[in-house]
């Protein structure tokens, strides 16, 4: 699945958005800041949970830290962080390669607040070498999320 999945998803949903293939890796926030040239809190990360009964998706700003007080405060239990194989089962993609789209079943998105302070952030595209530039809104319209407060600004 990984990158070709996203590419049928965007070709379905957003035809306009084409993925940006890399020679080095865009694995972590800081390895695709610096790939793409941007500042690490305009990588787009997201972060695969387990929040009770519940798989979720959360995707923040890459210099922010997902915040436990705030996720049980708004999901109602402590999240924990799923497994690589669980992450790559679930989801399609690679650690390093996870994002919203092109997912092989539905999970519920969250998209945190603090990616709203980029006019256009950088998400990983099924592969640890693949990303597409969009707007936090149009990410977030595009899978469905929710918006949320979960994270932790940078200290």
């Amino acid at each position: 699945m990984g990158t070709e999945a996203v590419r049928a998803f965007l070709a379905a949903r957003a035809p306009d958005i084409s993925i940006i293939e890399q020679a080095s890796s865009t694995a972590t926030v800081l390895e695709a800041a610096a790939t793409l040239g941007v500042a690490p809190g305009q990588i787009a990360k997201t972060l695969s949970l387990r929040v009770g009964d519940q798989v979720l998706l959360v995707v923040a700003a890459g210099d922010c830290r997902l915040d436990n007080r705030k996720v049980k405060a708004a999901l109602g239990n402590r999240p924990r962080m799923l497994t690589a194989e669980d992450v790559e089962q679930l989801t399609g993609h690679p650690v390093g390669g996870v994002c919203p789209f092109g997912l092989p079943a539905p999970l519920p998105i969250y998209c945190d607040i603090s990616l709203r302070q980029f006019d256009s952030v950088y998400l990983a595209a099924g592969s640890r070498t693949a990303s597409v530039r969009i707007t936090p809104e149009r990410l977030a319209e595009l899978v469905g999320a929710i918006w949320a407060d979960l994270c932790s600004p940078p200290s």
